[in-house]
């Protein structure tokens, strides 16, 4: 699959956006985040899961990269957590591996 036209790949599992990245959060007129142009994220998956889960599938470039700017603007984990699960599944990204991504994602780090 194409990368995206709003990002790029600039080495390893990191991606750098080349456009501005808006997303709605929640219900529709909700609060709203934008991911500015030139900001580097990292589609973190461990080496020994890309077979089952690629860090270059098109799907969670989307997610990573606003999980990470949400993250990087101080907003806290969980609430990153849950938006980061919401655009996989807006991104057609099945329940189960859903689940597991946000898992990851939510858990790592956690204090």
């Amino acid at each position: 699959m194409p990368i995206p036209d709003w990002c790029a790949p600039i080495g390893g599992t990191l991606y750098t956006t080349t456009a501005p990245l808006a997303w709605g959060i929640g219900r529709k007129g909700g609060p709203s985040v934008t991911v500015p142009p030139g900001f580097a994220f990292d589609v973190s998956i461990p080496r020994s899961l890309w077979l089952a889960f690629s860090p270059h599938d098109h799907r969670y470039l989307r997610a990573a990269a606003i999980h990470d700017w949400l993250l990087a603007d101080g907003w806290w984990r969980v609430t990153a957590g849950a938006v980061f699960l919401e655009a996989l599944r807006a991104d057609g990204v099945g329940r189960i591996r859903r689940l597991l991504m946000w898992l990851a994602v939510s858990l790592y780090r956690w204090t």
